[in-house]
């Protein structure tokens, strides 16, 4: 069965989940305690922020393995094309950001405040950089380049379907896309993740960060592609993926979770080490203010997958595989949680502080941070409104995937991917 039918029931159900995203975020924007809306703001940036840069590195992951000459994934290579058709709709979640950039409808980001700019030399100095018009355009003209490379792709691997004898011709230009792809990937990333999540604590730099945001997305991105595979293996799909592509995706989600955890840790140590007042505030205020966040992402992004996928056999078994990689998908929002959370919740305290002139009113000082609903932990709230965006990125996967064969049959190198053995 290499045809998926997106049926109206799985439509229904996902419906109901996007739906219960909806009114999570009403309830989080009319209901919630909250005198600026930071709590709705940050929600809706941390999850578009995710599910848009999942969608990113799954076409960057295609890319690599085709640039590598790598065949074992060709029958997975559609649902990771799926994935990367999601930018589409992620380009209209940040651009609803944008918006409220211009209009000064939320406070997510502090050198957005004119008045800020006037009495901070470091946001001054940063300005050429972090401005409206930059994260504008940064936004529109990089995600834009992404969104043209996965169409482009993704129509030269559907031509295949129909080449017959010529398929060959139609991968080396995939292959051609696939390599021009990864150093616009590798520069562009860094300037979108500066100016998305890095931004966020306007004093902070790392120049570590563009690299541990794209691990980050990249393993989730092989966790949610375990649970997809599992799920359409479970509706008789893709029978000529086994346990040897199994092993090798939980080798990824292994090694990956492993490099991740070098990167949290060589950010964290050179930064402790250099003892640099812009630089260690970040940790500091995490640490002091957040540590469950900040070691509960430790736990659930190292600890936990190394330990269970350590022992080789596990990467080859269904039920242990979807456990680590439902516990892993959750480990990296948690990540992107804590990225963004903190450094939402002081700005909006340095907004009450400037529109009152006093720092107690409304929030208090921001070390007391740690009593905030939604911000210190997620929330009942902040599932579901994760949720609601989990269920309408695999409602724009499915849609994808019922479309087009789930398995490419003229690509070259699927003898190879049939036959996969390690």
């Amino acid at each position: 069965m290499n045809q998926f039918v997106f049926t109206s029931q799985a439509k229904k159900v996902l419906g109901a989940f996007m739906g219960l995203g909806v009114l999570c975020m009403l309830l989080t924007f009319f209901v919630a305690d909250d005198a600026l809306h930071s709590r709705f703001w940050s929600n809706f940036l941390h999850n578009s922020v995710f599910f848009t840069g999942i969608a990113f590195i799954s076409l960057f992951i295609i890319s690599a393995f085709t640039t590598a000459w790598a065949g074992w994934y060709t029958q997975i290579k559609r649902i990771w094309e799926a994935y990367s058709l999601f930018m589409i709709p992620g380009l209209l979640l940040m651009a609803v950001i944008i918006g409220g950039i211009w209009l000064h409808s939320h406070h997510l980001y502090h050198w957005t405040d004119a008045s800020a700019l006037e009495e901070d030399e470091i946001l001054a100095h940063k300005s050429s950089f972090l401005n409206p018009v930059w994260y504008t355009l940064g936004t529109l003209i990089i995600v834009g380049i992404w969104i043209f490379f996965a169409k482009r792709m993704r129509g030269l691997s559907l031509d295949e379907d129909e080449s017959g004898d010529n398929s060959y011709q139609h991968h080396k230009k995939y292959r051609i896309w696939s390599a021009a792809f990864l150093p616009v990937a590798g520069f562009s990333s860094a300037a979108i993740v500066w100016l998305w999540v890095m931004s966020v604590d306007a004093h902070w730099y790392s120049t570590l960060f563009a690299w541990y945001t794209a691990v980050s997305w990249f393993v989730a991105a092989m966790a949610l592609t375990i649970i997809t595979i599992s799920f359409l293996k479970s509706l008789g799909h893709l029978e000529g993926i086994t346990g040897e592509h199994l092993h090798d995706l939980g080798k990824f989600l292994f090694a990956f979770s492993i490099f991740w955890t070098y990167l949290w840790f060589s950010q964290f140590m050179l930064i402790w080490y250099g003892n640099v007042g812009e630089e260690t505030v970040y940790f500091q205020e995490r640490q002091e203010n957040y540590p469950v966040l900040f070691y509960g992402n430790l736990i659930i992004n190292f600890v936990l997958p190394f330990f269970v996928l350590m022992r080789n056999d596990n990467k080859r078994k269904y039920g242990t595989l979807i456990f680590v990689s439902i516990l892993v998908f959750f480990g990296h929002w948690w990540d992107f949680f804590q990225m963004i959370k903190p450094g939402v919740l002081h700005t909006t305290h340095e907004a009450l502080a400037h529109m009152e002139g006093a720092l107690d009113h409304g929030a208090g000082d921001h070390h007391g941070s740690s009593s905030v609903a939604g911000f210190t932990l997620p929330g009942l709230l902040e599932i579901g409104t994760m949720l609601g965006f989990l269920a309408g990125f695999v409602f724009v996967v499915f849609n994808h995937l019922s479309k087009a064969s789930l398995v490419p049959k003229n690509d070259p190198y699927l003898a190879e991917s049939v036959h996969h053995h390690v």
